[in-house]
């Protein structure tokens, strides 16, 4: 049965993990039908959304995301406070499905009472970002969590998405991992507020910092995002908990930095505004792909473009003139 808004927002707002978690399932639907009741819920928890530090964390397959969001995360409950985990699982292009593992490869910190992990399948959305990660960021404030964590697939450069959607961007990189200035490339590494030289333990010790050295060394080559904040380079050990506590305190600084410059709320504000089109633009996306004259005319056209009959710009004019007569 379908609960009202008010009976959503209550349970959100008294930490009720059955309601939160039908709350997140509601305004990560798809369905037409859910997105009047789903827009209502989030105008009445807006309000008490918004006071969490916002910070995403991506980094290659192998990286130790999980392990390192799973010790971190440890820290932050530890002192007291309260830790939502947003990861999101990669969906396959073929079949749909994602393995949605995360509760599993975060197995202590699932058990945590102050903690909440939603695993969500991307759904084969740029950056790895799920298509409602920002609505589930409203929720889980609203809910009272104090830190909300934006776990990300790591699938190439389209993953700064998740930059603009949190308030700090953490970058992880892996010693040895061929190249070590690979990932300074226009898209990742140029919006990242830390980069962390992650498995900085053991054998791989000495190559982390040798990273860490070129890292730092590359940074200097690119322009900082904020003029109040240059970003920097930590190595660290999920699996031992090496610089871990400092890493979390550099966060804290960015966090400082920005709202000593004035610019904490202003970010805040350009997100939601840019958060506003990128949600006209799926929804035109989603009429594109549902409507049925649009899909006919798209299924026609399609078959023109393959044939080399119409060029693909005439074709979009003419899907784009059905849509904004």
């Amino acid at each position: 049965m379908e609960l009202d808004v008010a009976t959503y927002v209550d349970g959100v707002r008294r930490g009720d993990r059955a309601i939160l978690g039908r709350a997140l399932t509601l305004v990560e639907s798809d369905q037409p039908a859910h997105f009047a009741i789903a827009g209502d819920l989030l105008t009445a928890l807006l309000p008490h959304a918004g006071a969490a530090l916002r910070v995403g964390i991506t980094g290659a397959s192998g990286s130790g995301k999980s392990t390192l969001i799973e010790t971190l995360g440890l820290r932050l409950t530890g002192s007291g406070a309260r830790v939502a985990v947003l990861a999101v699982d990669p969906t396959s292009g073929l079949s749909g499905g994602s393995i949605l593992g995360d509760k599993t490869r975060m197995g202590e910190l699932a058990q945590d009472a102050r903690a909440f992990i939603r695993p969500s399948p991307s759904r084969g959305a740029l950056g790895g970002v799920a298509h409602k990660t920002r609505e589930s960021i409203i929720v889980c404030e609203a809910a009272g969590y104090e830190v909300v964590l934006v776990e990300t697939v790591g699938v190439g450069q389209s993953e700064v998405e998740v930059a603009d959607m949190v308030d700090c961007f953490v970058v992880l990189m892996l010693p040895n991992a061929g190249d070590e200035l690979q990932g300074i490339k226009r898209g990742i590494v140029e919006h990242a507020d830390l980069i962390a030289i992650n498995k900085a333990d053991g054998a791989l010790e000495a190559a982390a910092m040798h990273a860490k050295q070129q890292y730092s060394m590359a940074l200097t080559f690119l322009a900082p995002r904020e003029p109040c904040w240059k970003p920097e380079v930590h190595a660290v050990s999920a699996r031992t908990g090496l610089g871990i506590d400092r890493l979390w305190e550099r966060v804290g600084a960015h966090r400082d930095a920005l709202q000593g410059a004035g610019r904490f709320a202003e970010l805040r504000s350009d997100q939601a505004v840019r958060w506003m089109w990128r949600t006209v633009e799926d929804e035109v996306r989603r009429r594109v792909r549902d409507g049925h004259d649009v899909a006919a005319l798209s299924a026609a056209l399609e078959a023109e473009v393959r044939r080399g009959q119409t060029p693909p710009t005439v074709a979009a004019a003419r899907l784009l003139e059905l849509l904004l007569p």
